[in-house]
């Protein structure tokens, strides 16, 4: 048997380990060269991996979740003899795959790699008798409460999961002879630790794992300041119905948000500290003088950030084109790296899930998030006199070291300005002398 030996590649930018997402292959099955076999996740994108060789699998390295470290070994091919190109057979290879990078909404620092690794043979009917093994046995904490207390040996149990991971019913095989029914006292151990038969358990890994580790260090190290402001949006969807009705049916309607971008970058030239990038590392604003709007977009994968680039410099179309363009290919996973970075200041919106008011999370390193909530039609008194106004609120979120409340305040203020006088939103300003 000629064996070839595939270590996790280095896929750049200073990286040193990679999380594992999903295998699409599993020992005993026979792959073809460029067939994709693993999805990995590092702090900056996610990687499809294909087949360095073609072969049959021998073993895999890691479970959804689990880190490998750059240039450990990933997966171990059966190539058989004269397989194996640029190499030679039982040669290892560190070298990159021709990978598709998707890349994450965000980065933040990994923790320290945590390999392991697993060689298991393709499952059986019966269960196989084995012997001890060394190394880590891959299971949850609750699985090892249940072995512990029916007196199993994990590392004699053959497991059936993603990489050798030992389940529940692996553990309830091994409790029993061949053929036989689970003993009353191994099973009842084993069901000892259950609270409902109906619970689950999901690991967070992947990009839900990126979201929650960016949400937390940015609640926890950024003092959030709150500011609510109600905007009359009534001249604004007036102007909004005028131009969607005078475009082509498949030219794209327009949403409130081009018109929220558009007025933002107008109100940041009089409030440019809320268009900064705060370096924690050097203790450093880096000012911004283009304003790149990042869009917070739901996806099926969680919530992405795509950028729209200087959008001070686009028309109200444009910005509405880039937008949209821009969320479908989060959505479907085929936003570049540079589409879903760089941002100086975000927008997020739920649409008609807004509610009435929401405390959005700083998109760090920025210092500035503008949320809009649903629009609703409201009895309210105008100019003297109680009358049906669309009404629509802001929910902003400011660094409080960087952002005075006075000056988030004045800000929210001129944009609600623009908003409930949109015609201003393109009057070009007039600079004093």
């Amino acid at each position: 048997m000629s064996q070839f030996t595939f270590k996790m590649p280095d896929l750049g930018e200073g990286t040193v380990d990679a999380e594992i997402v999903a295998w699409h292959t599993k020992p005993g099955d026979s792959v073809t060269e460029d067939q994709l076999i693993v999805e990995v996740m590092t702090d900056k994108a996610a990687v499809e991996v294909p087949a360095p060789v073609s072969g049959r699998v021998i073993s895999i390295t890691g479970a959804p979740g689990d880190k490998v470290a750059v240039g450990s070994p990933l997966i171990v091919f059966d190539v058989g003899e004269g397989a194996v190109e640029n190499g030679g057979a039982g040669q290892s290879s560190a070298a990159a795959p021709a990978a598709a990078q998707r890349p994450a909404s965000g980065a933040v620092p990994s923790a320290t790699p945590v390999p392991s690794a697993m060689s298991v043979p393709p499952v059986t009917s019966a269960p196989p008798v084995t012997s001890a093994r060394h190394g880590r046995v891959m299971t949850s904490p609750a699985n090892r409460r249940r072995a512990r207390e029916a007196g199993i040996d994990l590392s004699t149990v053959v497991g059936s999961g993603p990489g050798g991971r030992i389940l529940r019913d692996d553990l309830a095989a091994a409790a029993r002879p061949s053929g036989a029914a689970p003993q009353p006292a191994a099973r009842a151990a084993l069901n000892r630790a259950d609270v409902s038969a109906e619970t689950s358990e999901i690991k967070v890994i992947g990009l839900r794992r990126l979201i929650a580790e960016r949400m937390s260090e940015a609640k926890r190290n950024i003092p959030h300041f709150a500011y609510v402001e109600e905007v009359d949006v009534t001249e604004l969807e007036s102007l909004r119905l005028h131009l969607n009705s005078s475009r082509p049916a498949d030219a794209g309607s327009l949403s409130y948000l081009p018109f929220v971008v558009i007025a933002l970058t107008r109100v940041l030239e009089s409030f440019p500290q809320c268009n900064v990038l705060y370096d924690a590392a050097r203790g450093v604003l880096v000012r911004h003088r283009a304003v790149h709007v990042g869009i917070a977009t739901q996806t099926p994968d969680g919530l992405k950030v795509p950028v729209v680039r200087n959008a001070d410099s686009l028309g109200l179309w444009e910005v509405a084109a880039s937008i949209r363009q821009l969320a479908e290919r989060a959505r479907s996973n085929k936003a570049t790296r540079e589409e879903l970075t760089g941002s100086t200041i975000t927008v997020t919106s739920l649409g008609k899930l807004g509610g009435i008011a929401s405390t959005p999370i700083i998109n760090a390193p920025e210092v500035a998030i503008i949320g809009l909530n649903k629009a609703v039609e409201r009895p309210v008194v105008h100019h003297g006199a109680v009358a049906v106004r669309r009404i629509m609120n802001l929910s902003s979120s400011f660094d409080h070291r960087f952002v005075d409340g006075h000056d988030a305040a004045a800000m929210i203020q001129a944009l609600k300005e623009l908003l409930e006088h949109p015609a201003t939103i393109f009057i070009p300003k007039v600079k004093s002398k």
